[in-house]
């Protein structure tokens, strides 16, 4: 297989993530729209900040993602013309530090969402619900967004050993 395009492709996936997280934090922003204009109780006025904040946090993570790899897409190309061995070992080193990195994520992720649910169980005031109910959705979010990514990186690092050793 070309590890080029394959390159390429792995970048233009995590680009179109990027989209989708993006919109999951559009969607939340204008959740928090919607508590603040048509929330009546004091549990709905409780949700705007926290899931603002949320929508806030999700568009960042979007912009990072982006970011990161937009560019990738034509440098990959430029670095493996330059030199093909070096580009590998590069992407290599990246996606291995990516996976330990994944693997911290999903020990993280979980403990804060357990910290929430036991915030909500045992605090009785509406915005630390908010915020507990809040952060369960967003740590959910960022966990399908990351097993996403970790698997599409999974896949490209194996492409990448294989290649290596060829």
């Amino acid at each position: 297989m070309d590890i080029l395009k394959l390159s390429i492709d792995w970048a233009k996936a995590e680009v179109f993530s990027a989209k989708i997280t993006l919109l999951i934090g559009m969607l939340f922003l204008v959740a928090a729209i919607g508590f603040w204009q048509l929330g009546k109780t004091v549990v709905a006025k409780a949700f705007i900040w926290p899931v603002l904040v949320a929508g806030i946090l999700i568009t960042v993570v979007s912009a990072g993602l982006y970011f990161t790899n937009k560019p990738r897409i034509t440098q990959f190309k430029e670095d493996y013309t330059a030199n093909a061995k070096a580009f590998i070992q590069t992407e290599t080193d990246r996606t291995a530090k990516s996976q330990n990195d994944f693997t911290i994520v999903f020990k993280v992720l979980p403990l804060i969402i357990i910290a929430a649910a036991l915030l909500i169980m045992f605090v009785d005031i509406p915005i630390w619900r908010a915020i507990g109910s809040t952060a369960i959705a967003l740590m959910t979010v960022l966990m399908l967004i990351d097993s996403n990514t970790a698997a599409r990186n999974a896949a490209y690092h194996r492409q990448l050993l294989k290649t290596a050793t060829l």
